[in-house]
């Protein structure tokens, strides 16, 4: 089995995978960090050029009812938009915060959002 990430299934590329693990944080934080690092990629296929990412809300509708169809569950396809809804408001309100848009973010940012977030706790 090749261990080559596949792009049309996972966004990101080895060199981001790679400095996620290498980072000194618990495993928790790092599996926060590459589910919003792999979820902001999404979100910037998806968004139009100006717009804010929660403008885009129907399109992230239609892009998850696209890749839950082939478990032809309505159960899961809400669960998955919500999800990914969940993140999208979260790194909208970051990048708001830092004042910077979205597509703008880099891994810096992502990680600073989950430290900030675990000192916040």
């Amino acid at each position: 089995m090749s261990n080559q990430t596949n792009s049309s299934s996972n966004p990101l590329n080895d060199e981001i995978v790679q400095t996620i693990d290498n980072l000194n944080l618990p495993v928790v934080q790092k599996h926060h960090i590459r589910l919003l690092a792999h979820c902001l990629e999404i979100f910037k296929e998806i968004a139009k050029d100006k717009k804010p990412l929660f403008e885009e809300e129907e399109k992230l509708r239609e892009w998850c009812e696209r890749q839950s169809k082939r478990f032809n569950d309505k159960k899961f396809n809400e669960l998955f938009y919500e999800q990914m809804s969940s993140a999208a408001k979260k790194l909208n309100v970051f990048s708001m915060r830092t004042g910077k848009k979205f597509k703008e973010l880099k891994l810096e940012d992502l990680i600073s959002l989950v430290t900030q977030d675990s000192e916040d706790k």
